[in-house]
């Protein structure tokens, strides 16, 4: 019986940001799914999160997995975790939007130099492939977060220009909310709904939607079938937030608090500038390298893939998919919160 893999030369991986919500989640997944997989490295600053990790996935009953405390920041620590892999799932970021504002040097070293360094470790320990994770608030940004997360898929979709003769491929996964992740919107919901208030920053506000699982899901689809350089997006309903507010406490006042420095009222994941380079593949967009290494023609035909409409903008405020107040309270207790009750 042939044994799953993520790839045929994929036996051996490393995930930055290993403890954060999408690494414990991929890791999981790993884990049950891929046998082939002798080693998995779990690689983040957090002694204590490690240590909570290692009590759910301890290396004696997982014996492929490793626990490096390591920073992103320090070149030559994460050389030394990355020796002998083959697939690098970059996850590691600073992402607090008002942090980003008030320490912008803390976020540009993290999310801009810990980049480059991921890249360069990449390409001198052989790994095949990396996957970067990126965030809607990288297109169009209107924040420092954003706009380091930007500056970080340029470097990860041009790293596949200095490749030379070796085997690797880099591309970028870009998504927008992840349902119940720490520091997002609805934990902050729940915990205050006990109070009878949810501020709102303001009623208009759209945001995109998609579960750990599906996040997980598309890293898996970047691995098997990019060609290196491409930005995958997942098609995922939207929310409108006074939705989310009255599915989660709709006896609860509701005042407007204002909106936040460097928040939107909409997100986007695809810009209209972006439109000329993207191809619609079902259920994920692809925005193409502005050079391909690889025939597009190929390419197009291989992911049954079309070109999106010129002027194509893939915002949250103009989504054809919308989560109505009772959907999202399902997801709320298959995904966050199963004893989540009205």
């Amino acid at each position: 019986m042939d044994i799953p893999t993520l790839s045929p030369d994929i036996s051996s991986v490393l995930v930055t940001g290993g403890t954060g919500s999408f690494g414990r989640a991929f890791v999981q997944h790993v884990l049950a799914c891929y046998p082939s997989v002798h080693r998995l490295v779990v690689y983040s600053r957090d002694e204590l999160k490690q240590s909570e990790m290692s009590r759910v996935y301890p290396q004696t009953r997982h014996g492929v997995i490793r626990y490096f405390i390591g920073d992103v920041r320090d070149a030559s620590r994460l050389a030394r975790a990355c020796e002998g892999v083959d697939l690098i799932v970059h996850a590691a970021a600073l992402k607090q939007v008002p942090a980003a504002q008030y320490n912008p040097m803390e976020f540009i070293k993290t999310n801009v130099v810990g980049a480059e360094n991921v890249i360069n470790a990449a390409l001198d320990c052989g790994a095949k492939c990396v996957v970067a994770l990126s965030t809607d608030k990288a297109a169009s940004p209107v924040n420092l977060y954003g706009a380091t997360k930007l500056c970080s898929d340029k470097l990860f979709v041009a790293a596949n220009n200095i490749r030379g003769k070796r085997d690797i491929r880099f591309e970028v996964v870009r998504y927008g909310n992840v349902m119940g992740s720490r520091g997002s919107v609805i934990p902050f919901f729940l915990k205050k709904r006990q109070e009878g208030v949810l501020p709102v920053t303001d009623p208009r506000m759209t945001r995109f939607n998609i579960t750990l699982a599906e996040a997980v899901e598309i890293v898996v689809f970047a691995i098997r079938h990019a060609r290196g350089g491409e930005i995958f997006v997942p098609k995922a309903p939207s929310y409108r937030i006074m939705d989310l507010a009255r599915a989660i406490g709709p006896e609860c006042d509701f005042p407007v608090v204002g909106i936040r420095p460097g928040e939107k009222i909409h997100e986007e994941l695809i810009t209209e500038a972006d439109s000329y380079s993207t191809l619609d593949m079902g259920r994920y967009f692809a925005i193409l390298p502005p050079s391909p290494s690889w025939s597009l023609t190929d390419y197009r035909n291989d992911m049954n893939a079309q070109p999106v409409p010129i002027g194509f903008q893939y915002q949250s405020g103009k989504n054809s998919d919308w989560l109505s107040v009772d959907q999202i309270r399902t997801l709320i207790i298959k995904h966050v919160d199963p004893t989540f009750s009205i």
